[in-house]
């Protein structure tokens, strides 16, 4: 199994097919056939990810993964944009992606049951949608949800 180093690589194409794959130093992967070329930023492989792990019963929702992201997430929803790869972490390589995942579970479930179903959406989500192979999917239980507990939103860093 290669490691998320290996799977990172400089803007050399790979053949697959009549496709080729390469990485552009601005964080997308772009994907170049006989007919044109389409690029994928990889914050729509983090959407994507997040999208599929919120379609799984148990999930209660993500939580984000860093301090920038909980910002990214103030503004956002200040301007009402979604926030779709809230809680969603990718490093995208050539051919590869590694995804990582903070969720809060439904309390009751069974988490590695809900981290199976989670893992297996992403993996058919994401190969399905960008052609690139998921070679991992690190899931982490952060917190659970009670029912009829109220929605817990991230607190407001007080600035000093």
């Amino acid at each position: 199994m290669a490691t998320r180093r290996e799977m990172q690589t400089m803007a050399t194409p790979v053949e697959t097919d009549n496709t080729a794959l390469m990485n552009a130093n601005d964080g997308s992967t772009t994907l170049q056939t006989d007919r044109g070329r389409v690029v994928i930023a990889n914050g729509v492989v983090a959407k994507i990810a997040g999208l599929a792990a919120r379609e799984i019963e148990g999930v209660h929702d993500l939580v984000s993964t860093s301090l920038g992201q909980t910002m990214a997430g103030f503004a956002r929803a200040v301007t009402r944009q979604g926030s779709h790869d809230m809680g969603v972490a990718v490093e995208v390589g050539q051919r590869e992606a590694a995804v990582d995942l903070r969720l809060i579970a439904d309390y009751g479930v069974s988490i590695p049951s809900v981290a199976d179903a989670v893992r297996r959406n992403v993996t058919d989500r994401v190969e399905g949608m960008t052609g690139l192979h998921v070679k991992e999917v690190n899931i982490s239980v952060v917190d659970l949800y009670f029912p009829g507990d109220p929605e817990v939103t991230a607190p407001v860093p007080r600035v000093q």
